[in-house]
């Protein structure tokens, strides 16, 4: 079962008490979803799929939705809503939420990662596979048993 977009975006917005841009949003919630699916067997945590665009990782749908508010933090426009596997983001936004935009950029640019092997430059629309998003988390994650328990480990020193 996984958890829809929106739903994750509101915990990851309270957590980070809406003082969030969309940059650094996608890119936390890609690695929350690299994370998930490394600690899960390759089960997705949200109920979409990336694309690889210039600036990394992108949900479209979400992109469209906030992209009125710029590079502001944005405003809370979602629904309350509930699921099990929002504590799981309530744990991975105690370790990506302090990070800046810029930092969680470069997590997500890892040469050999699953956003270098998709993205082309210019052509929007090229979706980054769940498996190649778990084969990251495998690669990246050797000699770092629980990622989100060593987040901070994985972001200083990555593999």
């Amino acid at each position: 079962m996984t958890i829809a977009t929106y739903q994750a975006v509101k915990q990851i917005c309270n957590a980070g008490e809406w003082r969030i841009s969309n940059l650094k949003l996608q890119k936390m919630l890609y690695i929350a979803h690299k994370v998930y699916m490394g600690r899960n067997e390759g089960e997705p945590l949200i109920n979409e799929l990336f694309e690889a665009w210039d600036y990394g990782p992108v949900l479209p749908s979400l992109y469209h939705k906030l992209k009125m508010f710029g590079s502001d933090p944005i405003k809370d426009i979602f629904w309350d809503t509930k699921n099990p596997k929002l504590p799981f983001l309530e744990e991975a936004c105690k370790h990506l939420l302090p990070m800046s935009g810029g930092k969680l950029v470069a997590l997500t640019h890892r040469e050999g990662g699953a956003w270098s092997k998709n993205y082309q430059p210019g052509i929007l629309g090229i979706i980054i596979p769940n498996e190649e998003i778990f084969e990251e988390y495998k690669q990246s994650s050797k000699g770092c048993v629980e990622v989100i328990q060593g987040l901070s480990t994985y972001i200083e020193n990555p593999i």
